[in-house]
């Protein structure tokens, strides 16, 4: 099912994930631009639009709209400045993250090649939480997994242990 030199296990995750707490058919606006993850989306039977590379930073109107039932957010976060603005414009009842996490014993990470391929934020699960919850979001399911490199050394033998991805499902608070 999956193939070629896509990340099999994030992908794997992910969609599984995604299956678990929103079934398809069911339509998404999915952050960022068209990326090669949206095909495994759609061979589930997801419709699937994706905003137009757009600074979500200075501009959130495409998370304004009131037609959207289902926001996914598939490591974008940690590329915003604020992303608690993006988060609070937000109008869909229902929304799946998912955030790197900070690892201890490596630094954010940060593009050699492109200048805008950097991670502003790199969260713990409980900072994530905080920011869902502070912008009015309740998580109902969330999950964490590990990122293997095939590498010799103290920082991959660690990454077989330490949870790099954390993803949850919320739905929109009703005190918001």
């Amino acid at each position: 099912m999956y193939e070629g030199n896509f990340p099999y296990k994030r992908y794997q995750k992910t969609l599984e994930f995604l299956r678990a707490n929103v079934p398809s058919p069911a339509s998404i606006l999915d952050l960022g631009v068209r990326n090669p993850f949206v095909k495994f989306m759609e061979k589930e039977g997801y419709t699937v639009t994706n905003t137009s590379g757009e600074d979500l930073d200075l501009d959130t109107k495409a998370v304004i709209n009131e037609n959207i039932e289902i926001v996914t957010a598939f490591e974008i976060f940690e590329h915003l400045v604020a992303p608690f603005n993006v988060l609070k414009d937000i109008k869909a009842d229902k929304l799946v993250a998912s955030v790197p996490l900070k690892l201890w014993f490596s630094s954010a990470y940060r593009s050699k090649i492109d200048p805008w391929d950097r991670h502003y934020h790199e969260f713990e699960d409980w900072q994530f939480d905080w920011l869902l919850e502070k912008a009015g979001w309740k998580i109902k399911a969330r999950d964490k997994w590990t990122h293997p490199v095939k590498k010799i050394g103290l920082r991959p033998l660690l990454r077989l242990f330490t949870p790099r991805y954390y993803i949850v499902y919320a739905e929109r608070s009703s005190t918001v």
